[in-house]
């Protein structure tokens, strides 16, 4: 069965019914000696509407299962605390800088030791790691420099030190990458985002491989720490799986016309987008994605003003956090993530939906052009 088809077919129907129900309730009846009678107690240990979704997310990915959360956050999070003590989590240095923060600010008082390495150098990731390493973290295409993670290689790095390997997939989603095919343990996706693919639901997850002993670390830690998607945003996003692909092709449509029609703009320093030849990592994007994404950034020429001048300028791009919705979004990241990231002054992430490729780019060009 082709992704396409099951991201609409998988979990089969229940009852007769072509949409799937939402289950709104809380609680569930069972024994007098807590006997599973409907097989489910209560919805932070797990509900109807997650079931579904995360069974769909399992096909999708070729995963044996699915564990989700109330967000992306939540969910980067409950793998941390999956780790044991005395371990040591080596990221790369671009992941989604709220992930380094939780590295910095909270693994050594969980007794986890964390490491920072461009996982684009092989060579420097393997001279990091020693015998207490049991996870490598990486994202591929990175958020917001649209870098790439060689997948094939860091799977073999790891087998060869004993880790496991955990990729965020949220910039590409299913419909373009699959980690867990190229052997990657863990993939993670912000639900929010493309899944989702409305700007209208929270959420996140976890796709694994195959270890059901980590299925069963993770449902664990979301029953104690309470980080439990609502009934109501798992239907949501489920719903959102359904279009997904369709959608994707669109975002990667428009996101290809931008680029080629900034490519050589005179105000535009750097072109970041994986699936342009300009891209230094072109060939590595075409041998583990599909397509290029919906998600696009450039360096201004002329620094942070330059830049803020034209997101500050734009029309019909709204200036927004977030990312996969419909409509088209750009975002100063160095803005959002402070003065301890890396990311260039002068960025700007766009974020390309579905409208016409024209009314972007004459949007675009018309910021350039005012600087």
């Amino acid at each position: 069965m082709k992704p396409e088809t099951q991201a609409i077919h998988v979990p089969q129907r229940q009852g007769g019914d072509i949409a799937p129900a939402v289950r709104l309730t809380t609680t569930f009846e069972h024994g007098p000696a807590n006997e599973l009678t409907h097989g489910y107690v209560y919805v932070r240990h797990g509900n109807p509407n997650s079931a579904d979704l995360e069974a769909r997310l399992a096909a999708l990915e070729g995963g044996i299962d699915a564990v989700s959360f109330a967000s992306g956050m939540a969910a980067g999070v409950a793998m941390l605390h999956t780790l044991p003590r005395g371990s040591t989590v080596v990221f790369h240095d671009t992941i989604y800088f709220d992930f380094l923060t939780v590295g910095r600010r909270f693994l050594r008082d969980w007794g986890i030791t964390p490491k920072v390495v461009d996982f684009r150098n092989l060579d420097a990731l393997r001279e990091a790691c020693d015998d207490t390493v049991s996870l490598l973290w990486f994202e591929t295409p990175t958020n917001p420099t649209i870098d790439l993670v060689d997948i094939r290689g860091v799977v073999q790095l790891a087998a060869d030190i004993g880790a496991k390997t955990f990729v965020d997939g949220t910039f590409a989603s299913p419909a373009l990458q699959r980690p867990l095919e190229l052997g990657v343990d863990y993939v993670m996706h912000s639900l929010t985002k493309y899944i989702g693919g409305h700007s209208d639901v929270q959420g996140g997850a976890v796709v694994v491989r195959d270890d059901a002993d980590a299925v069963a670390e993770l449902r664990q830690v979301r029953k104690l720490t309470g980080g439990v998607l609502a009934p109501f945003n798992a239907w949501l996003a489920a719903r959102g799986l359904h279009t997904l692909h369709c959608r994707v092709e669109k975002h990667c449509a428009n996101a290809m016309a931008v680029a080629d029609a900034l490519a050589g703009h005179a105000r535009v320093e750097t072109l970041r987008y994986p699936f342009h030849a300009s891209h230094p990592q072109f060939e590595l994007a075409r041998s583990q994605m599909s397509a290029g994404g919906g998600m696009l950034s450039i360096d201004v020429a002329g620094g942070r003003e330059a830049a803020l001048k034209v997101a500050g300028v734009l029309k019909l791009i709204a200036n927004a956090t977030s990312l996969g919705g419909t409509e088209t979004l750009v975002e100063h990241r160095k803005s959002i993530e402070g003065p301890e990231t890396t990311t260039p002054e002068n960025l700007l992430r766009f974020s390309i939906g579905l409208e016409h490729a024209d009314d972007l780019i004459a949007d675009i060009r018309a910021a350039l052009d005012s600087v």
